[in-house]
């Protein structure tokens, strides 16, 4: 049975592409198969497999442009000292090895806008040069590129050129008991965990604030209008994310007197939790591969409104078609769906639960083992 590499910048539970990360190691070491985790970050109950060796990388300053290259060279290393016999997987450009890769995030696809001062704009030109170059190489060297949606995978093709019969689709999973529907007692002691308001409704953001990339300027924005404009509003927004704009946000929030329906709850680990707390996701992503936190919120049995575009998307059902966004979005679409949604909030939440329902019957260990099936037959 042959031993892996896998190189990632992190395998936790915690994130998207972590948690997809996080589920395929956990596979192959329940698997019994000798596990190498080439990483910053990897969560203690991986670690903690007497199976599971973890090649731990600096990633200074919290950096990914200057933990990447530290994150190549250190992989190579272990691809070069277990030999031959061993199986080599990444994500993206992050290696420099001619062997299969994994696609959570394309940045060919997007050019990211940063709002915060010109110096984080330098910074994210100059990553986003390094990143492409990175990318290319990864995916014109693999004999296979595992994508998490045909939107990724279309991605792929357009900019890279790559070969369709290179280039496989692979869904994420659920871990339906920790995102199964929401139970009358989970949700009162949850919003009263988070310290929302038992009698309103709460709709929530989750994503990065580091960029515009998720949308949530246009989301602020159509809240603005909806309670300015909007007599008796009774609807609150949560926002969960970490980022260079949040404290932006904040201000600007507290500067239009909306902080009254605007909570800022910054980075969370407990997202089962906020969303049982919670009556709707909003995610107008201007770019997502595919969207994990969607396809979560469904699990619960959350209604979303979302870009069309994201990669999710596809694993929506049409009854959910009035709340897409188009692509690309405006304010006004985003303030009309949100009246759409509150104008019949439980017709939306069945539709939810049976989307929910359909989402939960792919596993996190499916997802894994077709990757592993791409990956060894190639």
């Amino acid at each position: 049975m042959r031993r892996w590499v896998l190189a990632a910048g992190d395998f936790t539970p915690l994130g998207g592409m972590d948690r997809a990360n996080h589920a395929l190691a956990e596979y192959l070491a329940a698997a019994g198969r000798e596990v190498h985790l080439v990483a910053h970050r990897v969560s203690p109950q991986l670690s903690a497999r007497s199976n599971v060796v973890v090649h731990e990388v600096l990633r200074p300053l919290g950096s990914h442009l200057l933990g990447a290259p530290l994150l190549s060279r250190a992989a190579s290393r272990v691809a070069r000292l277990l030999g031959r016999d061993t199986q080599l997987l990444s994500n993206g450009g992050n290696t420099r090895w001619p062997s299969p890769t994994w696609i959570h995030y394309l940045h060919a696809a997007h050019v990211p806008k940063v709002a915060t001062g010109m110096r984080a704009r330098a910074v994210a030109s100059t990553a986003r040069r390094l990143f492409l170059v990175r990318e290319r190489e990864a995916l014109t060297r693999a004999p296979a590129v595992i994508c998490n949606s045909e939107r990724t995978a279309a991605d792929v093709r357009q900019h890279y050129g790559i070969p369709q019969e290179r280039v496989r689709v692979v869904y994420y999973g659920t871990d339906a008991q920790t995102f199964g529907p929401v139970m009358s007692a989970e949700r009162v002691e949850a919003r009263r965990a988070l310290g929302l308001d038992p009698e309103r409704q709460t709709a929530v953001f989750i994503g990065a604030l580091s960029d515009r990339r998720k949308g949530f300027d246009l989301l602020f924005d159509a809240w603005r209008q909806l309670v300015m404009t909007g007599a008796g509003w009774t609807v609150d927004l949560a926002v969960v994310g970490a980022g260079a704009e949040v404290g932006m946000w904040e201000q600007r929030a507290r500067e239009l007197g909306l902080s009254g329906h605007l909570r800022f709850l910054r980075f969370r680990t407990d997202i089962p939790r906020v969303l049982a707390a919670c009556d709707l996701l909003v995610h107008p992503a201007r770019y997502e591969a595919y969207g994990l936190g969607v396809h979560e919120a469904l699990s619960r049995a959350l209604p979303v409104i979302v870009s069309g575009s994201a990669g999710v998307a596809e694993n929506i059902s049409e009854e959910f078609a009035p709340l897409m966004l188009p692509d690309p979005s405006r304010v006004e679409d985003v303030v009309a769906r949100i009246r759409l949604w509150h104008q019949d909030p439980d017709r939306w939440r069945l539709a939810a639960a049976r989307a929910g329902g359909t989402l939960r019957t792919r596993t996190w260990n499916q997802m894994a083992d077709e990757i592993v099936r791409i990956v060894e037959g190639a």
